[in-house]
């Protein structure tokens, strides 16, 4: 393992940043963030007091093409992405770096894969992806692994799946937001499932993100020119999310299996969309190479993440529930 490098982190005040920048500074690292804003982070943490934190816009420096420029005068040793979403942004930020020794580690999304044809998906089964972002990610991923492959900049691709924690609400029981999922199962009153109920979203604690982070900057060598999936062990069904959601508030779930074509006709357009791109792809991904290659060893099941997530909602007054949360 390497300690005491200098980790310029892009994007740290956000979902995985708020468990990353802790763990590299716990790490021995000299850590500087760079993000458009002060937010603070989702959980507070005394390890951000050591951290230099640099204000820039990365989407305006970009179209001024000084952006690559700001983060090489910062004079990294390793430089983790964490909100890369064009080819033509990761692309720049690889030229500028190029013949210096900075290991590059970006952050995509398991979205670089399309639609589910083979369970668990690997990093060489995924079909192709469909969508601009998740085209844009694998773009940038193909792009990445072929710069180090050609002996230039070292890099390193990891792809989260659906990201949740305390803080915000995570990707619900019908692969959208909609709050009021959670008041209905909470009160035990029916609810419409667009398909029969196996198609499967796969989450992630951003603290298991966080973990594979840190350890794609600690085993430089092994994580060199590697794509890697970043999930929990385990995914949830739609039906088995909602029992789950359910017996949070000592409820069981009434779910009523309809036609997208209803779904769509009962359910806010947006939201609508939102469950169709989680649900038609009906992914599972495997975590074999990640632990091989990185020691990658998710804390979290699919169920803890979520449930910590939503827990956090209730005990903040930010979620309309029925019913109290009783527990797991």
């Amino acid at each position: 393992m390497s300690n005491g490098q200098r980790v310029v982190v892009i994007g740290g005040s956000g979902h995985i940043g708020t468990f990353l920048i802790p763990r590299l500074v716990r790490a021995g690292h000299d850590v500087v963030t760079v993000s458009r804003g002060r937010r603070r982070a989702y959980v507070d943490a005394p390890e951000w007091q050591q951290v230099e934190q640099v204000t820039a816009d990365r989407e305006q420096e970009d179209r001024d093409g000084t952006f690559p420029d700001r983060i090489a005068a910062l004079r990294p040793d390793v430089v983790v992405d964490l909100v890369c979403f064009t080819l033509d942004s990761a692309a720049a930020l690889v030229e500028r770096l190029r013949g210096t020794d900075v290991h590059l580690v970006h952050c995509g999304s398991v979205w670089r894969a399309g639609p589910s044809t083979l369970l668990p998906i690997t990093e060489e089964t995924m079909t192709p992806p469909t969508g601009t972002y998740g085209i844009e990610k694998d773009r940038i991923a193909r792009m990445l692994k072929q710069e180090t492959a050609d002996g230039g900049v070292v890099t390193t691709s990891l792809h989260p799946g659906h990201i949740s924690g305390p803080g915000w609400a995570p990707i619900g029981p019908l692969g959208n937001l909609d709050p009021s999922v959670w008041r209905r199962l909470s009160a035990a009153e029916p609810l419409e499932v667009p398909g029969i109920g196996a198609e499967t979203m796969h989450h992630v604690h951003a603290d298991d993100v966080a973990q594979a982070f840190e350890l794609a900057v600690a085993h430089r060598d092994a994580a060199a020119g590697e794509d890697f999936s970043v999930v929990a062990l385990d995914a949830l069904t739609v039906r088995g999310y909602a029992a789950l959601a359910a017996s949070w508030f000592g409820q069981q779930a009434r779910l009523e299996p309809v036609s997208w074509e209803r779904f769509r006709a009962s359910t806010d357009e947006d939201a609508a969309a939102t469950s169709w791109d989680h649900l038609w792809r009906s992914q599972v991904f495997s975590i074999a190479k990640a632990r091989r290659l990185l020691g990658y060893a998710p804390r979290y099941t699919a169920g803890e993440t979520v449930t910590e997530a939503v827990r956090w909602l209730v005990d903040h007054g930010e979620l309309d529930v029925a019913r109290p949360f009783v527990g797991d």
